[in-house]
């Protein structure tokens, strides 16, 4: 259970970050998924998240999404305190009403692609911002067709998922999360699930939303990827943020053994992400 006693200091407002985690702690029974963990992600920025299987990467996005419980620590969105709030020096989880408005301002793209297969693409990415955040149809589908022919599939807006490859549905994922406009987008390895030649088109994909100012988290185990595009790259391991450094100097001077190590194992022949 979370922590439920004593006040919890608002986050450092010099530079406020749009989303702020400290002491962050899960646990699955005796397994500690998160461990510590403290992350800041500012305005327009991308942060990659990188670690091996079991490191809490993934736990840590779910747990931003508020998908999963936390047992520990706090996370702010634009400084307000997710999941909870504060009652007489004690802290209680939200009702749900306000817990899904909050959830409302950020996107997850998953490892799967979560279409609906019943549904034509446009439709898919026109019922959120109606139902959820009041567009009138036009407004949703001049949005959509918007980002369709940004992630160049603006000819398969009547088609269904079914019609198209793992690719292309992830691409759709993906204009999908950004159609509600999200004051964050929350990636959780959105290419491993697919198979490798089609991998390069969902990378580019991610690149080219993160060109035009998203702030993004992106968990990922594609190293160029993160070296390419990524402003800033966390490394992670048994639940713990080992490194957390301009992605340059991640990659160029790993200050761990714990890093180095796997950046020497992870390496393979090199996917550039170019465009």
């Amino acid at each position: 259970m979370h922590e439920a006693s004593g006040m919890i200091a608002l986050p450092d407002t010099e530079k406020p970050p749009v989303l702020e985690v400290t002491g962050l702690r899960k646990h699955f029974g005796d397994q500690v998924a998160l461990d510590g963990v403290d992350l800041k992600v500012y305005e327009g920025e991308v942060v990659a998240v990188l670690g091996p299987s079991g490191s809490g990467k993934s736990t840590l996005v779910r747990c931003i999404d508020q998908l999963e419980s936390i047992d520990g620590g706090a996370m702010f969105l634009d400084g307000e305190l997710l999941g909870y709030e504060q009652s007489h020096g004690h802290l209680r989880p939200l009702a749900d009403a306000a817990r899904k408005r909050q959830q409302r301002r950020m996107s997850m793209v998953f490892q799967q692609f979560n279409l609906f297969p019943h549904w034509t693409v446009l439709r898919n990415i026109t019922e959120a911002p109606m139902v959820v955040h009041g567009a009138t149809p036009a407004e949703a589908r001049e949005r959509a067709m918007e980002l369709l022919r940004r992630v160049g599939l603006e000819d398969k807006a009547n088609a269904y998922p079914r019609h198209l490859s793992g690719g292309q549905q992830q691409r759709v994922a993906i204009a999908r999360s950004a159609a509600v406009d999200p004051r964050i987008l929350l990636f959780d390895e959105p290419t491993s699930s697919l198979d490798p030649e089609l991998v390069d088109e969902v990378l580019q994909t991610i690149k080219k939303l993160a060109s035009t100012g998203r702030t993004m988290v992106v968990v990922t185990h594609e190293l160029e990827f993160a070296r390419n595009v990524a402003d800033r790259c966390v490394f992670m391991a048994a639940g713990r943020v080992i490194e957390d450094r301009p992605a340059e100097d991640f990659f160029e001077d790993p200050r761990s053994e714990r890093l180095r190590t796997f950046l020497a194992r992870s390496s393979r022949s090199p996917r550039e992400v170019s465009g």
